[in-house]
């Protein structure tokens, strides 16, 4: 099985928070492919810098963080951010902004959707996320990844 996982969940895999140990039982078990959005590398980054900034993290566990994310880069399946991609997110935006689709999760969204006519579990622990991915009929896979 092939599985898709929004950077709620990739962060999950590198660092321990509520539902990490489930989504690596799962993974580990389940899954043969990772898929992820290109955009990831990028929200990784932020994200890894944000939990530095609120002192989650020290500057120098955050960057070992980003250095094994860095070097497993070879191990995922990335999803580019071509335009059929970008008119999805986009058609996403339009059809979910009223309940608050932004940017960078519609890309991931439509990321997503990419791989909706594959055998493809979906994993986030983004509520809003959660919902939308039901919405597109994509099999979520729930971890309480809360």
């Amino acid at each position: 099985m092939i599985a898709f996982l929004d950077t709620s969940s990739l962060l999950k895999l590198y660092h321990s928070e509520s539902g990490s140990e489930c989504l690596h039982k799962i993974i580990s078990t389940d899954i043969e492919s990772i898929y992820l959005s290109e955009i990831a590398k990028i929200e990784f980054l932020s994200a890894i810098w944000k939990k530095i900034r609120q002192r989650d993290l020290t500057i120098d566990v955050g960057n070992a963080v980003i250095s094994c994310f860095e070097a497993d880069f070879n191990k995922f399946q990335w999803i580019k951010l071509r335009s059929d991609v970008i008119r999805c997110a986009s058609s996403l935006l339009k059809k979910y902004g009223s309940e608050g689709l932004r940017t960078l999760d519609s890309m991931q969204l439509g990321c997503a959707v990419q791989l909706k006519e594959e055998e493809c579990s979906f994993f986030t622990s983004d509520k809003l996320l959660q919902k939308l991915f039901n919405k597109e009929n994509l099999n979520i896979i729930n971890y309480n990844g809360d």
